[in-house]
């Protein structure tokens, strides 16, 4: 399960958030363990699932994934990378700073150039992650930000709270009992 927060609150003029409303929207860490111990509290009680399961709860994180119309909206201004299925001008893979979105189509600057590429034909898009404004924002005080990538690792590793945390920030919850499907 992926958690995330509502957009947070555009002042006229400005474009970023204020500095004090950004730890407030950024999923932290403990945020994914506090949403994994209610939920997985919540399914064992009702018992809606009836066999082995394995509940992660992750943040979309800085390299979120832009699916809809409305995320290219509410991330205009940031770095994108964006592939295509269809080639526009003779390409179909951009990096550059989404500009937004209107009518089904994303608007991305590139090197100076504006294409605008029909969500329909978007194979993947993709924030382009802002490693040193991330540092300066958690050295502001910003806790629970992403951190820089941990090299993969196989499987999962126990967290401290009984959560296991794979390679990828996400948390494991502890479940009841195995009640493996034949």
């Amino acid at each position: 399960m992926f958690i995330d927060r509502p957009e947070p609150p555009h002042l006229p003029g400005a474009s970023e958030p204020p500095a004090d409303v950004l730890p407030r929207i950024a999923v932290s860490h403990e945020d994914c363990e506090r949403v994994s111990r209610d939920l997985s509290a919540a399914l064992d009680v009702a018992d809606v699932i009836h066999h082995t399961y394995r509940l992660e709860v992750s943040s979309p994180g800085i390299d979120r994934p832009l699916r809809r119309e409305q995320d290219f909206r509410r991330f205009a201004g940031q770095q994108v990378k964006i592939r295509c299925t269809e080639a526009s001008e003779g390409r179909r893979n951009f990096s550059g700073v989404l500009r937004g979105a209107q009518n089904g189509q994303v608007e991305v600057d590139c090197d100076g150039k504006v294409y605008h590429l029909p969500i329909a034909t978007i194979v993947r898009a993709n924030l382009v992650p802002d490693w040193a404004a991330e540092f300066r924002r958690q050295a502001a005080g910003g806790e629970g930000g992403p951190q820089p990538p941990e090299p993969e690792r196989e499987g999962a590793r126990e967290h401290p709270h009984g959560h296991s945390k794979t390679g990828r920030g996400e948390t494991v919850a502890p479940h009841a009992p195995d009640r493996s499907a034949s």
